[in-house]
């Protein structure tokens, strides 16, 4: 399960947790490993078993890519030092709602509990999104404006930036079906679509807070072949 495998572990060995923020205390240390999915299925947060090629799983796991795509371009970012310290920030709280988002999923609308839906519910208020689009255009604010199709580049930041912006366009397509089928929260796809632009826009702002030139797109000519010359095969 994609929730909180830890958590999830915690419930199976028979032992507890205390409230958020309070210390974790074991009778004995779990297993991380289960056995409970050698057979091809995995657990939704209803209980309910499926495949693991199900399209839910397929949108938890592409979930999951990304939240781990953030938290390398997050790295990077770090490494790059305090230029580029509020994006760190703001890239470790696009994680956490990341997990939410998988929460979201793992959740089928359109069969859970109420109790359970609105657990798990995201962004009704659409202020994430509203997050997002704040912090794009301070960002934009400082960044020259776009002329011409740029390449993935401008330092190791950057380009993880752009990474992890790809991934979210293909996490967003893996969700749009479910949200138009009323299984995922539409808010769900909001967001997904949003944190693309936002992150395009990071790695715009990460490579010129670097000193790098961005790589634009220059459409390859065709090799001159040269009149009279001879033929490969003779």
């Amino acid at each position: 399960m994609l929730l909180n495998p830890f958590r999830d572990t915690l419930r199976r060995a028979g032992t507890s947790a205390f409230s958020t923020g309070s210390a974790i205390r074991l009778a004995g240390r779990p297993k991380i490993y289960t056995k409970t999915g050698d057979k091809g299925t995995s657990s939704l947060f209803t209980g309910e078993r499926r495949p693991k090629d199900d399209e839910v799983f397929e949108a938890l796991g592409t979930n999951d890519e990304l939240s781990s795509s953030v938290g390398l371009a997050r790295e990077y970012c770090l490494d790059q030092g305090s230029d580029v310290q509020g994006m760190v920030e703001q890239l470790e709280q696009i994680q956490c709602l990341l997990q939410d988002i998988g929460s979201n999923i793992a959740t089928p609308r359109d069969s859970a509990t109420a109790p359970r839906l609105a657990r798990t519910e995201f962004d009704s208020d659409g202020q994430h999104v509203q997050d997002l689009e704040n912090w794009i255009d301070t960002m934009d604010q400082e960044l020259p404006p776009l002329t011409s199709f740029i390449l993935p580049s401008g330092g190791k930041a950057a380009a993880a930036l752009h990474v992890a912006r790809s991934i979210s366009r293909r996490t967003e397509r893996r969700v749009v079906p479910l949200a138009q089928e009323q299984r995922v929260d539409k808010s769900v796809a909001i967001y997904l679509n949003r944190l693309s632009d936002y992150l395009f826009t990071c790695g715009r702002y990460a490579a010129m807070k670097a000193g790098r030139q961005e790589v634009l797109y220059k459409k390859p000519r065709a090799p001159r072949v040269k009149k009279n010359s001879p033929s490969v095969e003779e």
